[in-house]
């Protein structure tokens, strides 16, 4: 063996002498050109002055061998496009080898500046390309972005009464905004001050940025002095103005929790919500009166949806409570012909105050999770700063309405046996096992009884078409409803479609 020892170190030397044998894939060759994921990098709807969220650019080397390739912006639309390029940002980078069989990914974001239109109703168009040359081949992929001229609203603070248009749409962008003391700072993107009212035209769409919240000490007004004919829909469809999430790609169309809310505190008072739909915010509209004055903010509501509201944050402007539809605590609350769905906590939660619901659909499917909070909640107890619990009078009427649900007991009325409770909740439909007796008990009022006129339990509204058995529900009654014809008492003039109620015997729920 030590004869051959020699041997082996003599023959080891020999190897770091001979030619290394480099992977093919990582040869040079001097053919061939790249294929491209795709064609064109299309962003659709881009607010100008706000920075786009990044696409991804596949490039491919199909190649068996390495190739180099040149990467350039052609700067055809200025700055509005960057790109992040194999790791390094800026608009060229050289000399790039991608290796045989592999791949590179070239980051996209867009910026678009205002294109000097007074009135920007309608897109315009910025088109961009990025130019790859390999091997002596060129090759393009487009960019193009469809741009929208908007209001911005950052730390808007209202102080006189104000007007939105509706011939641009309007961003909302949450900022700091400094208070005197001793009130502290908050977090805002509109604020409107006591004494101020804001109106929002017919047909304003407004987009509200991550967190942006709209907090209101005075006055707001959507739509209070329309009055479209009934029956004509369209007028009613043009008059409605919108809220929800500025991340505009399809998928985020249906995505709750993307902005914060519209906050009326203590000191508003005299708000109008009329023919809107409020969507994918954590809390849709709240009703804070924690100082417990005595003149407590109101807010009527007619035919208004309010759908995907649900978040992680119960901290917007210091309330602590969980997200919901509609929040209201010592306050007075009046709502007809609206459809809250899709509520991930709650539709409705109330802490003391007044409630009127008349001829609404509380339809709160959430068929992504197990939900386990009833779709509407009520309680008279509030908890101060010290501990100590404090009970308020609680008003709460229900009538022609439509209350179901994924939970077994969509209704839950806290303490409902309190002297401070007065109910009126009556010809209704109710997903409830909790109240379905014919009569009261401590804490259980008996809704099943005979001279109420509800349907407790058992029966199933039948709506035409519900997150379970469709992607694009439709809370209209089908024929054999159990809720159709069945109101008494007078009724709006229209539905929630704005469709007359002309008969004697309307349907309970949002639509007719």
């Amino acid at each position: 063996m030590r004869h051959l020892f020699p041997l082996f170190i003599f023959l080891s030397c020999l190897l770091t002498f001979l030619p290394g044998c480099e992977p093919k894939e990582d040869l040079i060759q001097t053919s061939g050109s790249l294929e491209m994921g795709q064609d064109t990098v299309l962003f659709d709807t881009v607010f100008t002055t706000i920075k786009t969220v990044t696409k991804r650019l596949w490039v491919y080397n199909r190649n068996s061998g390495a190739v180099k390739t040149d990467v350039s912006l052609a700067g055809l639309a200025g700055n509005t496009y960057s790109l992040i390029i194999n790791g390094d940002a800026g608009p060229a980078v050289s000399g790039i080898t991608i290796r045989g069989n592999d791949s590179l990914q070239v980051l996209v974001r867009a910026t678009l500046g205002d294109n000097g239109q007074a009135t920007a109703a309608k897109q315009f168009l910025v088109t961009d390309e990025v130019h790859f040359r390999t091997n002596g081949n060129d090759q393009n992929v487009k960019l193009v972005a469809y741009g929208q001229n908007a209001y911005f609203h950052r730390a808007d603070i209202i102080r006189v009464d104000t007007t939105w248009p509706a011939d641009k749409p309007h961003v909302i962008i949450n900022s700091l905004y400094k208070q005197t003391a001793p009130n502290p700072d908050v977090m805002v993107g509109v604020y409107v001050e006591a004494g101020a009212t804001l109106r929002i035209a017919p047909g304003a769409k407004i987009y509200c940025h991550a967190g942006a919240t709209i907090q209101v000490n005075g006055t707001l007004k959507i739509n209070a002095a329309i009055t479209p004919a009934p029956g004509d829909t369209t007028a009613a469809k043009q008059a409605t103005v919108r809220f929800q999430g500025d991340r505009l790609e399809a998928g985020y169309s249906d995505i709750p929790g993307q902005w914060g809310g519209i906050f009326f505190t203590s000191t508003s008072h005299d708000n109008v919500i009329r023919y809107t739909e409020i969507k994918n915010a954590n809390f849709g509209v709240s009703l804070l009166n924690v100082e417990n004055r005595s003149r407590q903010p109101n807010l009527l509501l007619e035919n208004v949806v309010l759908r995907n509201i649900s978040g992680d944050n119960p901290n917007y402007v210091g309330t602590g409570l969980p997200p919901g539809g509609i929040v209201g605590v010592l306050s007075n609350i009046t709502a007809t012909n609206c459809l809250l769905t899709n509520c991930g906590e709650y539709a409705v939660l109330g802490y003391g105050g007044r409630f009127n619901f008349n001829f609404c659909t509380f339809a709160n499917y959430t068929p992504a999770f197990r939900r386990e909070t009833s779709a509407l909640t009520f309680s008279n107890a509030l908890e101060d700063a010290d501990g100590n619990t404090q009970k308020f009078q609680t008003d709460i009427t229900l009538t022609n309405s439509i209350v179901w649900g994924s939970y077994e007991d969509e209704l839950f009325l806290q303490n409902s046996s309190d002297p401070t409770y007065r109910l009126n909740i009556t010809n209704n439909l109710l997903r409830t096992t909790e109240y379905q007796a014919a009569t009261n008990a401590t804490n259980k009022p008996g809704l099943g009884a005979p001279g109420l006129g509800n349907l407790v339990a058992v029966q199933d509204p039948l709506f035409k078409r519900t997150p379970i058995s469709s992607g694009k529900p439709d809370y209209r009654l089908q024929d054999t409803s159990p809720a159709k014809n069945r109101a008494t008492g007078s009724k709006p003039a229209v539905d929630l479609s704005n469709l007359q109620r002309s008969r004697a015997t309307t349907s309970w729920g949002a639509y007719d």
